[in-house]
C-alpha cells in the first residue's frame, strides 16, 4: 500500500508519499505504528482532529478497515471559499 501526504503533513514528514507493508488493519492501528517510528511522526499525528484521512480516494474516519486498500492519504481539513 501507499501513503500519501499533502499540506503541512507532507512538510514536516519530510516526504509526500512511501510504501507501508505492516500488519496494520485499520487506519488508527496504521497511525500508532507511524507515531512510533519517530519523533516526526509521532507530532504530525499527535492531534487527528487536525487531520483527515482517504482510503482510496475515500474519505473515511480513523477506525476504517485498510482490507486490500491500495493507498491512505492524509490531509489537513480543507475549507471552502
Amino acid at each position: 500500500m501507499q501513503l500519501v501526504y499533502f499540506a503541512w503533513v507532507r512538510e514536516r514528514i519530510g516526504t509526500g508519499s512511501e510504501p507501508y507493508d505492516g500488519p496494520a488493519q485499520t487506519v488508527a492501528e496504521l497511525v500508532a505504528e507511524l507515531r512510533a517510528r519517530e519523533p516526526r511522526y509521532d507530532l504530525v499525528f499527535s492531534d487527528l482532529t487536525s487531520l483527515r484521512v482517504a482510503v482510496d480516494q475515500e474519505l473515511v474516519d480513523f477506525d476504517a478497515p485498510l482490507s486490500n486498500a491500495q493507498e491512505v492519504a492524509f490531509f489537513p481539513p480543507m475549507t471552502g471559499g
